[in-house]
């Protein structure tokens, strides 16, 4: 014990750290360095090796040092991310913190942390994050939108904004989300009919969505207890209803769209009518399908099965144009829910668009038709 002591005094008075080694021609000296290391703790992930469906990963890493860090940071595939200025001070009781959002390749993705203490003294840890297979949020997907305006007539009277609702919806779905979108403005009931036949014979993927908005006049008719959609050159007195669209064929049509994923959009008076039991006798609601599931199982699950989903300004009334020069209050509400773009997963879903829908005076209504299954869904993927 005595002679440890005098080590150790003779070290300290040399001006030698306990950080180092000292060796002495074939002598050394070996100093205990428990506690001065850096150690590295995972957060996400914390098993050595993590199989993932999705291609990005928020890894969390938490590092605890005695001394300073000089630098620690975090390598995939052996390439460096970000700076070490991106650390964050912990308030969990780590000195510090790493927060990084990868991307994954697929396959093996190694992915290491190095710190080191200002004694130079290195540490390292790996994590091995296997990406077996991409989910819908990272597959061949394509999406499609469909938006027709309508605010000339040639018998009806104009209106203020279909054309700016349709223009202004289509470029923020192209721009924030990826849709390959086309507008069809002040289109006759000839022109939509064509228009919707020609995406009926497109070929879609399985997991390619559709998504179809109607801005304009509709009308509803109490003996054939039928609500319509009004074209540019639909007759404003009409009793055999012959220049209109019924929302009876409009159903069917839409229906036999081969795209797998459908959702349709009606702000136009008296659109709830396109649930024949709204025709009939009121409103209903939506069914609650929605569980707490995992983010990667929800997408997958709701792309799973066959969407045939609608969502319309009103029920069996009237609904409003809005200013000129403005939105109507459906399509004002529609781009509030799209521009907040999902929030933190960034993925918009129509139960989350439908809170958006909720308070407006004219109470929206929303359901599904055709060939729908249980469970299914359309989502707006923000970029």
């Amino acid at each position: 014990m005595k002679a440890l002591k005098s080590i150790c005094l003779v070290l300290l008075t040399a001006g030698v750290s306990f950080g180092q080694v000292v060796s002495e021609k074939s002598n050394s000296i070996s100093l205990d360095l428990t506690g001065i290391t850096p150690t590295i703790t995972w957060i996400t992930p914390q098993s050595y090796e993590t199989s993932l469906i999705e291609n990005m990963y928020s890894v969390k890493v938490g590092i605890k040092s005695q001394g300073k860090l000089k630098s620690a940071d975090l390598y995939v595939n052996e390439q460096l991310v970000g700076e070490a200025r991106g650390f964050k001070p912990a308030s969990t009781g780590y000195d510090k913190m790493i927060e990084r959002d990868i991307t994954l390749k697929p396959g093996d993705n190694v992915i290491k942390v190095v710190a080191t203490s200002l004694d130079d003294i290195t540490t390292s840890d790996v994590r091995v994050l296997k990406l077996a297979g991409s989910s819908p949020l990272a597959s061949e997907r394509t999406d499609y939108a469909l938006l027709f305006g309508i605010d000339e007539y040639d018998e009806w009277n104009n209106l203020f904004n279909p054309v700016k609702d349709a223009q202004t919806i289509a470029e923020e779905l192209e721009k924030n989300y990826g849709f390959k979108t086309e507008v069809i403005l002040n289109a006759t009931t000839s022109e939509i009919m064509a228009k919707l036949r020609e995406y009926a014979k497109k070929s879609y993927q399985p997991n390619d969505q559709l998504f179809i908005f109607f801005a304009g006049h509709g009308q509803f008719d109490e003996v054939f207890t039928e609500g319509y959609l009004v074209g540019k050159d639909s007759k404003l007195n009409d009793p055999g209803k012959t220049s209109y669209i019924s929302h009876s064929t409009l159903r069917t049509v839409v229906n036999n769209i081969p795209a797998k994923h459908i959702f349709l959009t009606l702000d136009a008076c008296f659109g709830g009518t396109f649930d024949p039991l709204v025709a009939r006798s009121g409103s209903r609601g939506m069914d609650e399908m929605y569980s707490d599931i995992t983010r990667s199982e929800f997408v997958e699950r709701r792309l799973r099965w066959k969407t045939r989903k609608y969502v319309t300004s009103g029920g069996k009334q009237y609904v409003a144009d809005g200013k000129p020069g403005g939105h109507s209050p459906f399509a004002r509400k529609f781009l509030q829910a799209l521009r907040d773009y999902g929030g933190q997963d960034k993925i918009l879903t129509l139960q989350e668009l439908q809170g958006y829908l909720l308070n407006l005076r004219m109470e929206p209504h929303a359901g599904e038709f055709g060939d729908n299954e249980p469970g299914s869904d359309f989502v707006f993927v923000a970029r």
